[in-house]
C-alpha cells in the first residue's frame, strides 16, 4: 500500500465523521419540532484490497441517511388521536345542549309547576280577573321557556354546521398537501434514498388529518406513495390525486347537514356509521343523535302538555258560559319530502286531540306502501331500524299521528315526519283573554239536606268527552255499606231511568271508574263520609245518603270544579304513553317526571363522554409517548454522539496530516 491509500482512508473518515456531525446537528435542531424523526447515518464498510500481504481495508462508506420510524406505531397514535378528538368534541358539544335542561327554578319542569300552581287562586276565586291574569302570565312564561330552549337547539344546529364547514375546509387543504407530498416522495424513489423529511412531513399531515375524521392508510411499494381512505374504503388520496369533502344538506332538512365526498360522477354521502374518529364524526353523531333526541324529547312534553290543558279547557265553561278555548297552541308536525323524490306525492300529519299523550319522542322516515295499497305505509325510526308495513289506523294507535296522503309517489319517494320536533319551537299562547279560562265546570252536584253524613262535594269536573248532558239530571242514592273493607255501595240513577251500581271508599271518584264499569265522563270527589242505609229495630230500613247533578248552564263565582282539575294535572301521567301488546295504553309520565327523565338523559350522556374523553386522551397520549419515545430526539444522546463523532472527525484529521507528512518526506528524498 502506498501513501494514497493512507490518504483516502482519512478522507473517507473525515467525510463519514462530518456526514453524522450534520445529521446529528440537525436532529438537535429539530428536537422539539411536532412530527419531526430522529436521523442517523447509515455507515458500512467497503470490500478490502487484496496485496500479497493480505486484505487491506479501504475505509468506511456513508451508505444512507435513515430515520427512526416505526410504521405500527405512527398509525396507532394517528388513530388514537382521531378516537381522543372524536370523544373530546362530543363531550364539548355535549356540555353545551346539558345547558338546555336546567334544574331548579329555571327549569322547563318548575316553570310547569308554577302555571298549574297558579290555578290555586284561580280555584278559591274563581270570578276574579286578577287571578286569571296571573294565570295567563304564568302560561306565557311557560311558553317562553319552550320557544327558548327550541331557539337554542336550532343555534346549536348552525353551530354545527358551522364546525362542519370549517372542518371539511381544513380537510381538504390536507388532502392537497399529502397528495402533494406523495407526488414528491414519488420523483425521489429513482434515487436508491429515502427523503426523511418529506416523509415527516406526510406522517405529520396524516397525524392532523386524522383530528377531523379517522383514515387507513396503504403504502404503493413502486413509487412510495400512501393512498389514504375514510369511510370503509372511500378514497380521500390516491398518488397525487385528492378528493374533496363537502358538506351538504340532509335531503330531509335543509338546517341539517350531511358529509359528502366529491367525485366524478357526482357527490356519494358518507354515511355516519363507516366514519369513525374524529371531530367530523362527533358532530355528526352529535347532530344525529344527541340534537335530534333532545328536540324530540322536549318537543314532546310540549305537544303533550298543550293536548292535556287544552282538552281541560274544553271540559268547562268560561266566564261567559261558554266551552273553553285552546289555552296553548302547537304548530301540526310536517312531513318533509327528501329532496330525492320524483313524486307529486305529499303527506299530511295531524295530531288529534287527546292524542298527544301517545306522541313519541321520535322521528320516522315514512315511505308509501310499494304495492300500492292505500292507507298503508313503510314506517322505519330514523336510527338505522328496518321499516315496519303499517297501515293508518296502526299508526295512530301506536304513534299517535295520522296520515294523510296527497298525488302520486314513485319508488324510493320517502318523507321525514318527527311529530314532535317542531312542538318546543312552536309553543305559544292562543289565549289573551283572561275570562276565557274555562274554571267552571258543565255540571254540579248538590248534597241533600236530609243527609245523616259528614259528606260534602271537594271537587267535580268532567274528565273526558264521554260527558253526556242528556243524562242530566241524575241522583246518587247510598245504600248498604259492606262489612268487610267498610266501603259504600251505591247506585246512580240517569234522567232516562237506567241505573249503575257501584262502591265507594274514601278517596275513589264516582263517576270515573271504568274498572266498575262506570266511564259517566265526570269524577266525584267526596270530603267526609257519606251513610249509607241503616235497618232500624223495626225492620224497617233508612234509606242512605243522597246527591243530586245537574247541568250547569250558568257560571257562578263559587263553580270552581274545572279549575281543581288543573291541579290534578300535576300528577297526571299524561307524556309518553305507549301502546301495549295487551291494547292499552301505559302508565305515561307526569310533566315533572318527563323533564327529569330528559335531565337524566342528557345528564348521563354528558358523564359518559366526559369519561371517554378522558380514557381516549390518556390513551393518545401514551401512544404518542411511545411513538416519540422510539421516533424522537434525545438530546443527552445527541450530546454524546457529539462528541463521539467530533472526536472522529479529529482522528480523521490526524491520519490524513500523518499522511500529508510522509508524502512530504517522500518528496523530499526524491528531491535529493
Amino acid at each position: 500500500m502506498g501513501t494514497s491509500a493512507l490518504l483516502t482512508l482519512g478522507m473517507r473518515s473525515m467525510f463519514a465523521s462530518q456526514a453524522a456531525l450534520q445529521t446529528i446537528g440537525q436532529n438537535i435542531a429539530n428536537a422539539n419540532t411536532p412530527g419531526y424523526s430522529r436521523q442517523q447515518v447509515l455507515l458500512t464498510t467497503p470490500e478490502g484490497q487484496y496485496t500479497g500481504a493480505g486484505f487491506f481495508g479501504k475505509g468506511v462508506n456513508v451508505q444512507t441517511v435513515t430515520r427512526a420510524h416505526n410504521d405500527f406505531l405512527t398509525k396507532e397514535a394517528a388513530s388514537a388521536k382521531s378516537q381522543a378528538f372524536m370523544d373530546s368534541t362530543r363531550s364539548a358539544q355535549l356540555m353545551q345542549l346539558e345547558k338546555l335542561f336546567p334544574t331548579g327554578d329555571q327549569g322547563l319542569g318548575q316553570s310547569v309547576n308554577v302555571f298549574l300552581n297558579a290555578m290555586v287562586d284561580v280555584a278559591s276565586r274563581p270570578a276574579d280577573p286578577s287571578a286569571r291574569q296571573v294565570v295567563l302570565g304564568r302560561a306565557q312564561d311557560l311558553a317562553a321557556r319552550f320557544q327558548n330552549a327550541g331557539q337554542q337547539l336550532a343555534d346549536l344546529q348552525s353551530g354545527v354546521v358551522s364546525d362542519m364547514n370549517a372542518d371539511v375546509k381544513v380537510v381538504n387543504q390536507l388532502t392537497k398537501q399529502i397528495a402533494q407530498a406523495n407526488d414528491q416522495i414519488a420523483r425521489t424513489m429513482g434515487s436508491g434514498h429515502d427523503a426523511n423529511d418529506l416523509l415527516d412531513q406526510r406522517d405529520r399531515l396524516i397525524s392532523e388529518l386524522s383530528q377531523y375524521v379517522q383514515v387507513t392508510t396503504v403504502k404503493n411499494d413502486r413509487d412510495g406513495s400512501l393512498g389514504v381512505f375514510i369511510g370503509g374504503g372511500q378514497r380521500l388520496v390516491l398518488g397525487s390525486q385528492a378528493q374533496e369533502l363537502q358538506v351538504s344538506a340532509d335531503p330531509y332538512d335543509g338546517a341539517r347537514a350531511q358529509l359528502s365526498i366529491k367525485e366524478a360522477s357526482g357527490n356519494r354521502v358518507l354515511d355516519e356509521s363507516v366514519l369513525t374518529g374524529g371531530t367530523l364524526t362527533a358532530l355528526l353523531s352529535y347532530q344525529n343523535k344527541d340534537l335530534q333526541d333532545a328536540r324530540n324529547m322536549l318537543g314532546q312534553m310540549a305537544q303533550a302538555m298543550a293536548d292535556r290543558v287544552n282538552r281541560q279547557q274544553s271540559l268547562g265553561m268560561d266566564l261567559n258560559a261558554q266551552p273553553g278555548a285552546p289555552m296553548f297552541k302547537v304548530a301540526q308536525p310536517a312531513a318533509l319530502p327528501a329532496s330525492t323524490n320524483t313524486g307529486t306525492g305529499s303527506l299530511q300529519v295531524d295530531i288529534k286531540p287527546g292524542n298527544g299523550a301517545r306522541v313519541p319522542a321520535k322521528s320516522f322516515v315514512i315511505q308509501a306502501d310499494p304495492n300500492g295499497v292505500p292507507d298503508q305505509y313503510l314506517v322505519a325510526v330514523r336510527d338505522g331500524s328496518q321499516p315496519t308495513l303499517m297501515t293508518k289506523s296502526q299508526i295512530e294507535d301506536k304513534y299517535g299521528f295520522t296520515l294523510t296522503a296527497g298525488g302520486s309517489f314513485n319508488p324510493g319517494d320517502s318523507f321525514l315526519v318527527e311529530p314532535a320536533g317542531t312542538g318546543a319551537a312552536s309553543f305559544k299562547v292562543a289565549l289573551d283573554n283572561p275570562a276565557g279560562i274555562a274554571a267552571a265546570a258543565p255540571v254540579t252536584a248538590t248534597v241533600a239536606s236530609t243527609n245523616r253524613g259528614t259528606a260534602t262535594v271537594d271537587s267535580l269536573y268532567t274528565v273526558n268527552d264521554k260527558y253526556d248532558k242528556t243524562k242530566q239530571p241524575l241522583t246518587i242514592q247510598f245504600g248498604s255499606v259492606d262489612s268487610t273493607d267498610q266501603s259504600i255501595n251505591y247506585t246512580i240513577t240517569l234522567s232516562d231511568g237506567s241505573t249503575l251500581a257501584g262502591k265507594w271508599k274514601a278517596g275513589s271518584a264516582i263517576g270515573n271508574d271504568p274498572l266498575s264499569g262506570i266511564d259517566l265522563g265526570f269524577e266525584l270527589r267526596l270530603n267526609g263520609v257519606p251513610r249509607g242505609e241503616t235497618v232500624n229495630p223495626d225492620g224497617s230500613v233508612t234509606p242512605g245518603d243522597k246527591i243530586s247533578m245537574t247541568v250547569s248552564d250558568k257560571v257562578v263565582s263559587t263553580n270552581n270544579g274545572n279549575a281543581k282539575a288543573f291541579l290534578g294535572l300535576q300528577k297526571e301521567a299524561f307524556v309518553g304513553r305507549q301502546l301495549q301488546a295487551d291494547g292499552s295504553l301505559s302508565r305515561g309520565q307526569t310533566m315533572t317526571e318527563a323533564y327529569a327523565a330528559a335531565m337524566a338523559d342528557v345528564g348521563s350522556r354528558v358523564q359518559g363522554a366526559q369519561y371517554l374523553s378522558e380514557v381516549s386522551s390518556s390513551v393518545a397520549s401514551d401512544a404518542e409517548a411511545t411513538r416519540s419515545g422510539q421516533a424522537g430526539v434525545n438530546l443527552d444522546e445527541e450530546a454524546a454522539r457529539l462528541m463521539q463523532f467530533q472526536q472522529s472527525y479529529q482522528a480523521a484529521a490526524k491520519v490524513l496530516q500523518t499522511a500529508q507528512n510522509i508524502f512530504d518526506q517522500l518528496l523530499s528524498i526524491v528531491q535529493r
